[in-house]
């Protein structure tokens, strides 16, 4: 049941390990946001710790086999009875990176994806294993259906708007032409040849970068911030957490935003929630 007649209202954070995200604050802010769908990244714990930290939530999750490491999950208020992780071989399938459910609002069906693409670094088999999740995930976007979104920590910052110091990190997983060009084609129009910023070409798949289209042509708005120097303080950021929708759900988005902490101090984890509603049903 959304919360209002009209929209579905989808936030989506990189938590930084979901014990600590409560202890610091998450959730008197989760309890004034008004959120029908939350989708969670790095929860660093098991299903009883997200029952405990989300009390009256339906929870699905996917935890990485490593203790303590990744982990994605979707909360939602109502039963979520329908659930996948379905992202190629068992090998990226045991990650906990990835993790599906669809939403029944109004007769219609949303497929929401709670994404936690690794981090990666450059000629290390760490940026083999980012390669190989990218493109397990640009196999399954197309089979997801004609009211999805992708929400979560995609660890890539696709344009120089996304990225205060691109200069700098040009070089730097997260920033590499042929981590962005994947992006190309997520967004490049459906079904033509898209030239990436590295110079490959592929299909484009006509998908939707919400926040992009939502503040057009501005720097930012940033979603992590590093926790080293100044960085928070002087907004030296990096847009990496994204919604990435059908092109017949982002045409429902009725508001967007970035719920940036006030200060450095209360902020719950180094990511902002990432937050859009949709309108659900349709008219």
């Amino acid at each position: 049941m959304p919360h209002s007649s009209s929209h579905l209202r989808i936030a989506s954070v990189n938590v930084n390990g979901i014990r600590a995200a409560v202890r610091k604050g998450m959730s008197a802010w989760l309890d004034t946001a008004d959120v029908d769908v939350l989708t969670l990244q790095e929860v660093r714990a098991e299903a009883s710790d997200l029952a405990a930290a989300l009390p009256g939530w339906h929870v699905v999750n996917d935890e990485a086999l490593a203790k303590g490491r990744a982990g994605v999950a979707i909360a939602a208020r109502e039963p979520l009875d329908i659930w996948r992780v379905e992202l190629g071989d068992d090998e990226l399938d045991s990650e906990g990176r990835w993790v599906e459910a669809d939403i029944s609002v109004g007769g219609e069906t949303v497929t929401v994806v709670s994404a936690y693409v690794f981090t990666g670094e450059d000629g290390t088999p760490k940026q083999d294993a980012k390669y190989a999740f990218l493109d397990a995930m640009e196999q399954r976007m197309p089979q997801l259906g004609d009211l999805a979104v992708i929400t979560g920590d995609l660890n890539v910052g696709h344009r120089t708007l996304d990225i205060r110091n691109w200069k700098g990190n040009v070089t730097k997983a997260g920033f590499l032409p042929r981590e962005r060009a994947y992006f190309d084609r997520f967004t490049g129009p459906a079904g033509a040849e898209v030239t990436g910023v590295d110079g490959s070409s592929g299909a484009g798949l006509g998908w939707v970068d919400v926040g992009r289209t939502w503040a057009g042509e501005v720097d930012g708005p940033y979603t992590w911030w590093s926790n080293r120097g100044k960085a928070f303080d002087t907004d030296t950021g990096w847009r990496i957490d994204y919604h990435l929708a059908t092109p017949t759900l982002a045409a429902r988005v009725v508001d967007y935003r970035v719920v940036r902490a006030p200060s450095w101090d209360t902020r719950w984890s180094d990511h902002a929630p990432v937050v859009a509603d949709y309108a659900l049903p349709a008219g």
